[in-house]
């Protein structure tokens, strides 16, 4: 008879356990049906839902979401009574520390000019379209030239935020960093090669990495031989490390959860949310709504001991005074700074008030409605669906099909990068039976349409010019024969500024008085344009739970 081994029998059940235990954490099991998954006996039906968090993206930090009151109930000294007090709910982001900077806007440029290079004519105008308007800085009574020839590509000037970049250049950027990020994701995880290391291959034009067009159809990219720049991807289910695991000989998809999400301009609820960072006054700020600045207090300078009577961000302090005496009560700077010159706030975002004021997403109206969505508020929803041709593939943009259009200040830019996928807006038969939306097209959603104007019963067909909320400049849209339109001038009498191109920016500049570092307070302009005290810096969504300490919490 064999003689009992307790030890072995013991080291079978933990081994079993074990096993249990990881089948259960890398759901190879479906706990409903009993069914396997990535087992090709069972069809080979693939999950995943060993999902790490990744952490924040490259320069960014996260911020919370949560409730807090949007708009001011300050005195409005400028009578503009545009920000009414709303009550709203901002999900979790991740947002830039601080402005992208010269040196980061030159990587940008540096980049279209090697992938589409500018002695093309048409990559000539794509080139083109991104450079930020270094005019900006003239001024019929100053003397600012030095600037409008070095202030963007000095290096003394590397890490000032960048300005001269209209709404239209901000959001484009933000598409291109979406693009780099994930490329460098999937370098790094053994996916793709280097593509700029690769002798047999051109980086140019159309052969380029796209997300969009990468998640839709590989094989879409380098006319289909992915073979050129593709490794393979390795099996991201399981929890090993960055470089470990087999090839599973397929792509990356969404579901493999490695990608960034997409990088935007934050939305004016979201970016008002992060500068007031009440977090730190909970009690007092998120029921009433007073936080004035991004720091908390109700003063520009300094209370510490050390440090007491100093200024807490630039901004232009009087008359003739942008940065106060010499060697006493000085911000330091008489322009823009550097960035991360003063304390970040409670978010650990820099700048929030003062330096360079900043682009956000969304198109301006004089009020935000009590009745308006309360949940992660935007306007300027256009929804889209990818371009299908007619044999029912997905259309991408390539050398010989790049549109461009005709800013209303005479720029010519790109619709799409060639490239990158195209776009168009869904139809009513999309949103036939919904209860959600009806539309494409929601910027002017219960403001400006038909039924909002004095005009509402006049037909559209009575004149050329649709009957609108605002009494804006309309440009006229005379093409010529090279196919772009002629510049022309609106000669009616308009009086305000306002339409569905007109784009907010927030914060205080190192321009502006004390009043507009209120986080609260809004401005606008129109997309196409561009100012030498507007910056922009870039956000993006958080998947899953609100925090990261939360899940540690739960976790132990």
């Amino acid at each position: 008879m064999k003689k009992f081994n307790s030890n072995k029998v013991l080291l079978i059940l933990l081994s079993t356990v074990l096993l249990a235990s990881c089948s259960k954490s890398n759901k190879s099991v479906s706990t409903l049906t009993g069914w396997e998954y990535n087992n090709p006996k069972y069809g080979g039906f693939q999950a995943n839902s060993n999902y790490r968090e990744q952490g924040p993206p490259p320069g960014m930090v996260l911020i919370e979401g949560g409730t807090f009151t949007m708009g001011s109930v300050q005195d409005d000294v400028m009578f503009d009574w545009n920000t009414t007090p709303v009550k709203q709910q901002v999900r979790s982001f991740y947002m830039d520390e601080a402005e992208v900077t010269n040196i980061e806007y030159l990587l940008y440029l540096q980049y279209l000019e090697k992938v589409f290079p500018p002695s093309d004519d048409t990559y000539r105008k794509i080139y083109q379209a991104a450079l930020p308007d270094t005019l900006v800085w003239r001024n019929t009574l100053g003397f600012n030239e030095l600037l409008t020839e070095n202030y963007l590509r000095h290096p003394a000037y590397a890490e000032y935020p960048v300005v001269g970049v209209s709404w239209r250049q901000a959001s484009e950027y933000c598409k291109w960093r979406t693009d780099r990020v994930n490329e460098k994701i999937l370098i790094d995880k053994g996916v793709l090669h280097t593509l700029f290391d690769m002798d047999s291959l051109e980086v140019e034009g159309a052969n380029r990495f796209d997300t969009e067009t990468y998640l839709t159809n590989p094989n879409l990219l380098f006319d289909g031989d992915s073979s050129i720049y593709y490794k393979g991807i390795r099996d991201f289910s399981k929890k090993d490390k960055k470089t470990e695991g087999s090839f599973t000989g397929r792509h990356v998809k969404t579901s493999d959860g490695i990608l960034a999400q997409r990088f935007r301009l934050p939305t004016e609820a979201e970016w008002e949310y992060a500068a007031k960072a009440e977090i730190e006054n909970r009690e007092y700020n998120s029921i009433r709504g007073r936080k004035k600045y991004s720091w908390n207090g109700h003063s520009t300078r300094e209370e510490s001991r050390r440090y007491k009577g100093d200024q807490m961000a630039n901004f232009k302090q009087g008359k003739g005074d942008y940065s106060g005496l010499a060697g006493w009560s000085n911000d330091g700077a008489d322009i823009t700074m550097r960035i991360k010159s003063y304390k970040p706030n409670a978010f650990g975002l820099y700048d929030m008030s003062g330096n360079v004021a900043e682009w956000v997403a969304d198109v301006y109206r004089p009020i935000i409605d009590n009745d308006a969505n309360d949940f992660s508020y935007f306007r300027g929803n256009v929804f889209n669906k990818k371009q299908i041709d007619k044999e029912g593939n997905v259309v991408v943009v390539d050398y010989n099909s790049v549109e461009f259009d005709t800013l209303d200040n005479g720029k010519i830019v790109p619709r799409d990068l060639p490239g990158s996928v195209k776009y168009v807006p869904v139809t009513k038969r999309d949103a036939f039976m919904r209860n959600n939306y009806e539309k494409a097209y929601n910027i002017d959603n219960g403001d400006g349409d038909l039924a909002s104007t004095k005009q509402f019963f006049r037909d559209e067909d009575d004149s050329e010019e649709k009957p609108r909320m605002y009494n804006s400049p309309l440009i006229p849209r005379q093409i010529g024969e090279s196919g772009l339109i002629i510049q022309q001038y609106d000669t009616k009498t308009r009086n305000t500024l306002i339409s569905d191109q007109t784009r907010v920016f927030k914060g205080g500049s190192w321009k502006d008085r004390a009043f507009w570092l209120d986080p609260a307070q809004r401005r606008y302009l129109p997309e196409y344009m561009a100012t030498n005290f507007i910056g922009f810096r870039c956000a993006t969504d958080k998947l899953g739970q609100m925090s990261y300490s939360r899940r540690r919490k739960e976790s132990k």
